[in-house]
């Protein structure tokens, strides 16, 4: 099932927005993108905040950074960026991911000597490689590996990466789903500079706060959160303080719902710094490349 943002939440004609993801086409963060906005063009950028930057200069109405993956947990540089702009979330897009090796046409597994992709796609695929005897290369990400070996030419390498980086690269896929656990989903968070048009669907509220450091600070805190499902609580350092730090917490509940907005309120009376990073629509179903 293919999960979007609905055409209300954006000031234009859907078919104008640009929606910003981290890597190059074939990426499973423009797998999201793509999702996010189906109509709309994807751009991808270097880095985590050049996404950021580009939603908040107005290059791009929408960004997508993914913050979680089920197998290796948080994606911390993403959470952080959070906190430094004044975006809001305004939908979230879980992808399943599934992993491909890939090589040039012509190409056997059995010519394949290294496999180039991102460190955790190749974290993820370990057993295969290990049956398979090929030396892991960590490269800058999953597409833009599938990208070089295009250039390369290189007829003893393979990369890793989704199967839609394959057929945009001209490669030839060798083995599909070829990660060790079949439970692999990434968590991708949508961002824009306008809130999102308040809705009747299942919401999830993300919210950051710092305490005092004093004894129970912390639990006084946590407390005004009972009876909320929390799905998320990451501590993250403050830039700004030593041996201070941000809770990121992720709850079930619409911030407009009376009980929520209780609960945020008392947060906000207990900690000495919250920000409210959105409310939003939960992702329908996970996407599958």
């Amino acid at each position: 099932m293919t999960m979007s943002l609905r055409e209300d939440l954006l000031p234009h004609a859907i078919s104008a927005v640009k929606v910003a993801y981290q890597g190059n086409p074939g990426a499973y963060s423009e797998i999201a993108a793509l999702n996010a906005a189906p109509t709309a063009a994807a751009h991808g950028y270097a880095t985590f905040h050049e996404v950021t930057q580009a939603v908040v200069s107005g290059q791009a109405e929408l960004g997508v950074l993914p913050v979680e993956n089920s197998l290796m947990g948080s994606i911390l540089q993403a959470i952080d960026l959070l906190v430094e702009t004044d975006l809001h979330v305004t939908g979230e897009v879980v992808v399943r991911v599934s992993h491909a090796l890939m090589a040039l046409p012509g190409v056997a597994l059995s010519d394949v000597k290294r496999v180039y992709s991102q460190q955790p796609a190749l974290d993820q695929c370990t057993a295969f490689m290990a049956k398979h005897h090929l030396s892991p290369v960590a490269a800058h990400d999953t597409a833009g590996s599938a990208k070089d070996l295009s250039v390369r030419g290189a007829r003893d390498e393979a990369v890793i990466a989704s199967a839609r980086a394959a057929e945009l690269y001209g490669l030839e896929v060798l083995s599909s789903g070829i990660e060790d656990e079949a439970f692999n989903y990434t968590r991708f968070l949508v961002l824009s500079r306008r809130e999102g048009v308040p809705s009747s669907e299942p919401h999830k509220t993300s919210i950051v706060f710092a305490v005092r450091h004093s004894p129970g600070a912390l639990m006084d805190t946590l407390n005004q959160l009972t009876g909320l499902n929390m799905s998320s609580i990451v501590s993250r350092p403050r830039k700004d303080r030593a041996w201070s730090y941000l809770i990121h917490i992720d709850f079930e509940g619409n911030a407009a719902d009376p009980h929520v907005s209780a609960a945020l309120g008392g947060v906000l009376k207990k900690a000495s710094f919250v920000k409210i990073i959105g409310s939003y629509p939960m992702s329908r179903a996970p996407i599958e490349p």
